[in-house]
Order: structure tokens, then sequence, then C-alpha cells
């Protein structure tokens, strides 16, 4: 075990409880017409994943560092994982009922267990190469999780753990499908992947842009074709969510062009068979994240990115603005109406209002 020092701070400096309010454009739309912002926290960081465990919010970021705000006591609490020769950027995060892991995007990948009893933190999983990106990390249980990652040899580096996160062991290429020459993942805001019980989601951008499917927890694997922006580097798929076992959303664009709002948003209804682009020339262009809105039956959406944050009540086949903010790059949903959005030197709370 590599034996690692872990600093505790409290930051109540950074705290603020600065609001701002953006209405939208026609107050007849149905759903959500304005959304109230609450700064939680302001600090220089780049936060591109997080997680809700009931009233903590854990973030993981950039230059070593992860923690927590508890929006109980109204505190930030964060943790660096101390290297004087590597700053560690964290961009994956997930959960278990009783740990915390986080995972460095690039060489070397180093995943960290961290104890949400005492704290601890454990090295569990170390891979090095030149190569080496890993983009995004979920559990489907307590004890099975996987994180995936960019190809080093033709196809995705993938993980996953049986124990709890324990141990993880890397599959064999030749028992995953076979990655197109340019095809990759983004850590744009740990949503590459989506667990719906024992179905899982994957999403890839560059010369290709598909979604890799698994039934059954990651041992066999299908491969869809998408109609979103692909070809070069920086396009492609950037987020994903699903609404149920049917109903999906995927959404990138032209990182290089983030204006560009059309081959940027599509919907499936059959669990990623197939894809249908929507609001084609409207609406957002480069977006991080999408979230569907919980309990709305799947026809309301959220998403942040280089145009702000818009919101759908159709299941995106239109969008309406609700704030100007390009700073956040990743969202999740407390309840129906209230939301934690991280991004460039902070974290708000979002107040969805009809």
């Amino acid at each position: 075990m590599r034996k690692i020092i872990l600093i505790v701070l409290v930051f109540n400096i950074f705290i603020s409880c600065k609001t701002s309010s953006y209405v939208g454009v026609n107050p007849n739309d149905r759903g959500f017409q304005s959304v109230q912002i609450d700064t939680l926290f302001q600090d220089k960081v780049s936060i591109r994943a997080i997680l809700i465990d009931a009233n903590k919010i854990w973030y993981a970021a950039d230059n070593s560092r992860f923690g927590f705000y508890d929006l109980e006591k109204n505190k930030k609490i964060e943790s660096h994982i101390g290297n004087d020769s590597l700053k560690f950027e964290f961009r994956s995060i997930a959960q278990t009922s009783s740990a915390i892991f986080i995972l460095n995007v690039s060489n070397p990948a180093l995943l960290y267990k961290i104890s949400k009893d005492d704290s601890e933190t454990k090295l569990v999983y170390q891979e090095n190469h030149e190569k080496v990106f890993y983009d995004s990390m979920q559990f489907w249980n307590d004890k099975e999780g996987i994180a995936i990652g960019d190809p080093i040899t033709n196809c995705l580096s993938i993980i996953t753990t049986s124990d709890g996160g324990n141990s993880w062991n890397k599959i064999p290429c030749d028992k995953l499908p076979k990655i197109i020459n340019g095809e990759a993942a983004f850590a744009a805001s740990n949503t590459n992947i989506v667990i719906k019980e024992n179905k899982t989601w994957i999403v890839t951008g560059g010369k290709k842009a598909r979604v890799f499917y698994s039934s059954d927890k990651g041992k066999t694997w299908e491969v869809q074709e998408t109609p979103i922006v692909q070809g070069k580097t920086m396009t492609g798929i950037f987020t994903a969510d699903f609404y149920d076992s049917k109903k999906g959303f995927i959404t990138g664009g032209n990182y290089e062009l983030p204006n560009q709002n059309f081959s940027n948003k599509a919907l499936t209804i059959n669990g990623g068979k197939t894809w249908e682009l929507q609001a084609e020339n409207q609406g957002f262009g480069y977006a991080s994240c999408v979230q569907y809105v919980p309990n709305s039956k799947g026809r309301e959406l959220v998403s942040v990115g280089a145009s702000g944050l818009y919101y759908s009540s159709d299941s995106g086949n239109s969008w309406k603005q609700l704030s100007t903010d390009s700073s956040l790059f990743t969202i999740r949903f407390l309840d129906r109406h209230t939301a934690i959005a991280a991004g460039k030197n902070k974290m708000v709370r979002l107040n969805f209002k009809k």
C-alpha cells in the first residue's frame, strides 16, 4: 500500500451567500421558467466530478484535491493527497455505502478509496502508461464497479471491481469491442458511463461517436452508431444520461466550435439501439453534462456547458436558456427542483422555479 499524506482543511473563507436569478424568455412555456443560483463556495479550483451522499456533496478536483460540501453545516471540507513531484487531476468519482472512490485522469492512473467513517485513504489501483487516461467511474452496487478510459491499444481501457473497490482488474482487449483509430472518451463531467440496474452504457467521441452497451455488468458488449458530430479529435459525445432502461439522451458536439448547435443532441427510446437527432440548429452548442430531471417521466432535461445552462420540457426537442453562466462543467439533482453544479472556481446550488 502506497503511503500518502492526507491533509484535511476546513474552508470558511471561501464560502459565500451570493445569489443571482435568470428568467426564462417565455413565461407561458410549460416547466421551469427560471433558476436561482446560490454560490456554496468559491475557490481557485476545477471540478468536473461530483456526487450526492445524503447532505454531503463530494467532489473530485485538480491539484490533487477532493472533498465535500456539507449542506447542513454550510461548510467545505477539503483533502489533499500529497505528492511532491506529481499534481493529480481527479475527474472521476463514485461511491458505495461505505466509501468514496476518486481516480486520477492520466499517467499514473491512481484510484483511491476513502472511508466515509474516518476518511482513511488507500490506493487500490495503479496503472502506468504514457497513454493512460481515465474518464469516468460508477458502481452497480456496493460490491461491483467499473471505470473506463481511453484506449492504449485497440480497445477502451475498462477496469472493474467485485469486492467493493478493494481491488480492480483490467478487462483484456480480446474480451472487448475494437475501438476505431482516433476514438476515445472525454473526462468532461464523469458522465461517460450510465448505469441502470445491471445495464451499462459508455459513450465515446473523437473520430467516432458511438455507444457501447452491456446488459450484464460489462461481461459482454454491443456497439451502436450515433448521428452525433464526429471525425475530429474534439468532436463527439461528451455526456449521457438515461431516465430508465429505454429512454436516454446524449450530447456534446465540437469543443473547438462551442456555438455549433447541430448534430450535438440525440434521443433514444429503445435503450440505445437507435438515436435520433434533436433540436437541430436550436438551443445550446457544446455541452459537458446533461441530466434528466427526477420524476419528470423522461420529459425534462438540463444541460450545462459553453452556452450556459439550458432546460427542455419536451424530451430534448426544444431548449431554453435559463442561465448564461458558462463556467459550470457538471450537475446532479438533489430533488425535482434542486440541483448542485460545479466547474471553474465554484460550486453552486440551483433552485428551479415554475
